[in-house]
């Protein structure tokens, strides 16, 4: 027996379990951040979706694809930008952008909320997230103001912003949120306890 993959982004399954409830919709999917080397569009193509992916970095994109190659599936991601998304309105039942979307200024999140949105077909469902600002890394590195900071990651220096309780919220106005989680995670990293603190939202394109 095939034993089943466990991908870490452990949200992106009650996710999952939204977009399989939902009818009359196709099963095509869009993921705004899909590179890495355990790309989570996996999960969505073995439950039979139609998989698209963009990421900004094409040596992650190159290392997505060829996670999916290994295991027989077209992932079909590309090297985009996800605040000027290549596709036409309406192009996806399901858009979705896990841990990746806080790494730019706030009104670069906005303008990438606002395309994944526009590419959300009527019905579709839309899953985003953001740091909070529970996260212990709030104040480390160079203030940009706003609580947004450049930090480093893995060696290279990156922007993240972290967001207060129900500020993100006006983003969705227009759309029904179906879910809203505010996770505080405390685990052990590098030998040393550390918090990190997200916010996920499921939202409904009205």
């Amino acid at each position: 027996m095939k034993s089943m993959e466990i991908f870490k982004q452990i949200p992106l399954y009650r996710y999952l379990a939204f977009c399989n409830e939902s009818k009359n919709l196709k099963k095509t999917v869009l993921d705004c951040g899909a590179g890495g080397d355990s790309s989570p569009l996996s999960l969505f193509y073995s439950h039979g979706y139609r998989t698209t992916g963009i990421d900004i970095d094409l040596g992650q994109v190159e290392m997505a694809n060829q996670f999916g190659l290994s295991r027989g599936q077209n992932l079909n991601i590309h090297q985009g930008d996800m605040k000027n998304l290549e596709f036409e309105d309406e192009s996806f039942s399901f858009v979705y952008s896990y841990n990746s979307i806080f790494h730019m200024m706030k009104d670069q999140v906005e303008r990438s909320f606002l395309e994944m949105k526009r590419v959300t077909a009527k019905k579709g469902l839309l899953f985003v997230n953001f740091l909070t600002t529970n996260d212990f890394r709030v104040g480390d590195g160079i203030d940009l103001g706003n609580n947004q900071f450049q930090q480093y990651e893995d060696d290279v220096q990156v922007v993240h912003s972290y967001y207060g309780p129900g500020e993100a919220d006006y983003l969705f106005d227009d759309m029904e949120v179906l879910y809203k989680e505010d996770r505080v995670l405390e685990r052990i990293f590098e030998g040393q306890k550390i918090r990190q603190g997200f916010v996920d939202y499921i939202l409904l394109k009205k």
